[in-house]
């Protein structure tokens, strides 16, 4: 079987999959179809069933974007990611998208955990994401972060994580407290300069609007105002969730992520993110997202390596 979708123009064209050639060919493997791009129209070859849902699939990419807002390559892979053949329409997909002001491209959250854990932040004043890595914990909090303070909904964002390796005084490293504690902050720095412009985040950090400390550092205070995120939970201990979690203010956010499969504490010492899970899980107004290697959005041996820790249990 074989269908042809028309464009205006060849830039059109190239709009629907996101101006890079090898889009087609992650497209062809998702969609089960032969995809050939040439002039104006997009040529789709394969059996009845994955021809119509092709069509189906650029004609939606078609009306939704057209020649208002050609996706990106990243857009265009993270929506197809997130279509779930059959299931959803690519309307549905990028009504989840996280628009960042300021950000290249959209965010779009590509599993179904993905969409609640966003839901969840939207909904909830603090959400918990546990699950293994390359889930998009950290990424798509620190999003929702640099979000709600760019519309002005927050006023600061606070960065936060154990130092288990170093100990709670970290008084041995040298440098002031940013460059003590930056090691073990690197995954939320990764995130937070994909989203903001480096000159930016320096001027805010020396403005104290962005806030990046050890957990340890978190006690006695009151954060209001402000979108809190604590890394890598599990390795703090019951103490110290406890303090963090009593340190929430008025008109503040707080997400909480870690895998409680890498415990990096002393023997003997239970795990904070571990203890929590039962203690709090029937509060109303708080929110657990569980994440498992379906969610898994990194390299596909990713999953599979997941997968096998698991079978070792």
């Amino acid at each position: 079987m074989e269908r042809k979708i028309y464009c205006d123009n060849g830039r059109q064209l190239r709009g629907l999959y996101g101006n890079e050639e090898k889009n087609l060919d992650l497209a062809q493997e998702k969609l089960g179809v032969k995809l050939v791009a040439r002039g104006d129209f997009i040529k789709i070859m394969g059996n009845q069933a994955g021809v119509e849902s092709a069509e189906k699939f650029f004609r939606q990419i078609n009306k939704m974007c057209g020649r208002k807002h050609n996706l990106t390559a990243q857009e265009f892979r993270d929506t197809l990611q997130g279509i779930d053949l059959g299931h959803r329409k690519v309307k549905e997909v990028l009504k989840d998208r996280i628009s960042v002001p300021g950000r290249k491209h959209l965010i779009i959250p590509k599993t179904p955990g993905q969409r609640d854990y966003v839901e969840a932040i939207k909904q909830y004043d603090i959400v918990f994401a546990i699950g293994p890595a390359g889930t998009g914990k950290t990424y798509i909090a620190m999003a929702m972060a640099v979000k709600a303070f760019m519309e002005e909904k927050v006023s600061r964002i606070i960065l936060t994580r154990p130092a288990v390796e170093a100990g709670e005084t970290l008084g041995f490293l040298p440098g002031d407290m940013y460059e003590k504690i930056n090691p073990y902050l690197r995954p939320l720095y990764d995130a937070l300069y994909d989203m903001m412009e480096v000159d930016m985040i320096q001027d805010l950090r020396e403005k104290g609007i962005i806030e990046v400390a050890p957990l340890a550092y978190m006690r006695g205070r009151t954060l209001n105002d402000s979108f809190i995120i604590l890394d890598e939970a599990q390795n703090s201990t019951q103490e110290q969730m406890k303090m963090f979690l009593t340190r929430l203010g008025f008109d503040s956010k707080t997400v909480i992520t870690g895998d409680i499969t890498q415990v990096d504490l002393p023997r003997g010492k239970p795990s904070g993110l571990i203890h929590v899970r039962n203690l709090l899980n029937d509060i109303e107004g708080i929110k657990f997202s569980y994440f498992n290697e379906k969610d898994v959005v990194r390299h596909e041996l990713v999953t599979k390596i997941i997968k096998a820790y698991e079978r070792e249990k």
